[in-house]
């Protein structure tokens, strides 16, 4: 259950340590990934409200989140780009973002920033990221910049795509066996889903496309309207039908439900 989880433990792993992809979702679009010893931390959204939207998932913790290699953007939405987290876990490792927001990161206060464009790639350690098409809204405001949304493929001894925020786009088949592990938003904050998201049914169909050897839902069940809060037994639903629809159109796909906090380790055997 989201709400009942326990926070995960994050540790520095020692410089021998062996090849392997350790996925911890910390709620929403926030995972860390600890591969071939390098540290990655995606869409840091770390506190306990985004403007109207409360907590509904325990809070991560923040221990670990100073040592880590790089944090990668996928647009510039407030919850997926949140500058008090940003400013937290940043420090001096790199941010890598989507064209066009760095000159908006920096005079919020978020030092190294490298804009990347789909197709573009960045060396972090041992991996690789390369940045991949998104299909979603550019702005953060409808007044605010602008920075093309991205996905990103984090490479090492084993592969990670990470889709930040978007729906269904042509190039995705491109994508097909280009990652071991895929992890994909099925839901939202609200009752409903606008254009340039993927629900439950639509990211079952981009597994199936894609591939992997393993998905991992993310993107449900922590953060609401106050107005909104889902009763706690439905907080893991979009979970839970994206697993069910992933069996009849992705049947050889094994899917990790993961609860806000919770870690999984795939081995690269």
């Amino acid at each position: 259950m989201a709400a009942g989880a326990r926070p995960a433990e994050i540790h520095v792993l020692p410089p021998d340590a062996p090849t392997g992809l350790t996925i911890t979702w910390l709620g929403h679009a926030t995972v860390l990934l600890v591969l071939d010893g390098a540290r990655v931390l995606t869409d840091p959204v770390l506190g306990d409200r985004i403007g109207p939207l409360t907590r509904i998932a325990p809070r991560p913790p923040l221990d670990g989140l100073d040592r880590l290699d790089a944090v990668v953007l996928s647009h510039l939405h407030a919850d997926h780009a949140d500058v008090r987290s940003l400013r937290r876990v940043a420090g001096s490792a790199p941010v890598i973002a989507p064209a066009g927001a760095g000159k908006w990161l920096r005079e919020k206060g978020v030092g190294r920033v490298e804009e990347v464009r789909a197709g573009s790639e960045v060396r972090i350690g041992p991996l690789r990221v390369r940045a991949t098409p998104a299909r979603h809204d550019a702005r953060r405001w409808r007044f605010g910049p602008a920075a093309d949304p991205v996905g990103y493929v984090i490479s090492g001894s084993l592969s990670a795509y990470f889709a930040g925020d978007t729906d269904l786009f042509d190039e995705i088949r491109k994508l097909h066996g280009a990652a071991d592990v895929a992890m994909l938003p099925v839901s939202g904050w609200g009752r409903t889903l606008p254009p340039g998201h993927l629900d439950p049914d639509r990211a079952a169909q981009a597994v199936a496309l894609i591939a992997p050897r393993l998905a991992i839902p993310i993107h449900w069940g922590t953060f609401a309207l106050p107005r909104a809060l889902r009763a706690a037994g439905e907080a893991d639903a979009p979970a839970r039908d994206f697993a069910a629809r992933c069996r009849r159109v992705a049947p050889g796909v094994e899917v990790r439900v993961l609860a806000p906090g919770e870690s999984t380790v795939v081995s690269d055997g």
